[in-house]
């Protein structure tokens, strides 16, 4: 069953991740104890209906999260959109109180270290956060430094095997409160994103 802040489809949750790449990848053991966390920006990768399957990303191989991941694979992906306090100042009504919007994704994932991907994790990856440039950069600009550098990364493949997205973007709101705080709202991200989901 669905909740007032479930994203409308599988196409918001994608815009999500590709607006926000940087993510928590979050794993058992390693050098913080317990758990660790490492922020990387990871790509989605679709099946044929444009679902997200998987996560392209790469780590330092120095990172310590490496080895606690091969041992265990299974680690939790977090991405944060857009999001922010909303003042009761912007509401006209006496009895409303202040609040927090915001959309989050998580993905609970097995991570696949495919070190023969290091070239395609980076240049992918590359390539889509230089997309819209008119003159786009390559690793291969580094010239004899890109072979060089390539080793100390180890690309990986996060295989997602549970997803769950929280748009708490003021769907529960009246037509009136919602557009006062729209209005009011100084911050273009979240205003946008609030409405989108509204309409």
């Amino acid at each position: 069953m669905s909740g007032p802040f479930d994203p409308r489809s599988d196409t918001d949750v994608l815009a999500l991740v590709r607006a926000y790449p940087l993510a928590w990848v979050i794993g058992h053991g390693g050098a913080m104890g317990p758990f660790d966390a490492t922020p990387l920006p990871l790509l989605p990768e679709l099946d044929a209906a444009g679902r997200i399957v998987s996560f392209l990303g790469h780590f330092a191989r120095a990172n310590p999260q490496v080895e606690a991941l091969r041992a265990d694979p299974r680690a939790l992906l977090l991405f944060k959109g857009p999001d922010g306090y909303i003042p009761p100042r912007l509401v006209t009504s006496p009895a409303w109180g202040a609040t927090w919007n915001y959309a989050v994704a998580r993905f609970s994932v097995r991570i696949e270290f495919v070190p023969d991907e290091n070239a395609y994790a980076l240049e992918t990856l590359a390539a889509a956060l230089e997309a819209g440039n008119p003159e786009p950069w390559t690793p291969d600009r580094m010239g004899p430094l890109y072979p060089q550098k390539r080793p100390h990364i180890i690309a990986f493949h996060a295989h997602v095997e549970q997803a769950r997205a929280t748009f708490k973007l003021g769907q529960d709101e009246t037509p009136q409160t919602f557009e006062e705080i729209v209005q009011g709202l100084d911050h273009p991200a979240l205003r946008d994103w609030m409405r989108a989901q509204r309409d």
